[in-house]
């Protein structure tokens, strides 16, 4: 098992060219888009796309343990996919569950501690909510990595709870701060994204970790999610490493 680092990640187990393995982000969040237009490119149902993007999700976490990442998270399901035909929610729905059946168990035989974020609202199946809950059990003790699914979730609705959980405690409005929010969010433990991948050519958040996701370095690829692989995880990485991350300060010498 690789060892922690300084800045939350872990010692990369294989040596990827181009990339420094002093310098891994710690944390990545990935935006998985473009499984309908990869379906439809094909001449096939939207949800064949949504399943073509399991081995894209799964051959990523490999690559992020091969990194040396300790936490991937990525946006599975949004607030406003409800929005989406009944039929394609329904599948969205099973087939998550069916792919948290499926992989848990590989997931905690490489050491993948499993969480979700989002709301546990009456629109989320009992079934699919006992499966994440059977998912984190059975990680909660692992420390290679920690995978997040962001699952019902929206970054407004996230900074909204977190308020109303505020106001319900009582909190003093003088006394609310940045460090106050931070503790009602939904995984007060999960660290700010140092970067953030958007596939299928879109440049937008889409309501995506709103606040957490204030200094992270953003790449955007042409990629369809379903043809996403661990190169181009490693490639956005190397983009990663390019840049300089001044949190609002200035470079050296300038």
């Amino acid at each position: 098992m690789p060892g922690p680092v300084e800045g939350g990640g872990y010692r990369a187990r294989v040596d990827v060219p181009g990339i420094d393995a002093r310098a891994v982000p710690a944390h990545v969040a990935i935006v998985m888009d473009g499984n309908g237009r990869w379906a439809q490119r094909r001449g096939l149902k939207r949800t064949e796309g949504h399943a073509a993007g399991e081995e894209a999700l799964f051959d990523t976490v490999e690559g992020a343990l091969e990194l040396g990442i300790g936490w991937l998270t990525v946006y599975a399901f949004s607030t406003e996919n409800w929005k989406r035909p009944a039929d394609e929610v329904r599948y969205l729905m099973k087939f998550n569950e069916s792919l948290l059946v499926r992989r848990r168990d590989e997931m905690h035989e490489r050491g993948v501690r499993m969480r979700f974020v989002g709301r546990r609202d009456w629109r989320v199946p009992r079934r699919l909510i006992r499966r994440m809950d059977e998912a984190i059990e059975l990680t909660r003790h692992n420390r290679t990595m920690t995978f997040t699914i962001a699952f019902n979730y929206g970054g407004r609705a996230e900074i909204v709870d977190a308020v109303r959980a505020i106001v319900a405690e009582g909190v003093a409005p003088e006394k609310v701060d940045e460090r106050t929010i931070r503790r009602h969010l939904y995984d007060p433990e999960m660290p700010d994204p140092d970067l953030m991948i958007r596939t299928s050519g879109e440049y937008r958040i889409s309501n995506y970790l709103l606040w957490e996701i204030a200094y992270s370095e953003l790449v955007f690829t042409d990629v369809l999610w379903p043809d996403f692989r661990r190169e181009h995880l490693f490639d956005a990485v190397r983009e990663y490493q390019r840049r300089e991350r001044r949190f609002g300060g200035i470079e050296a010498g300038r």
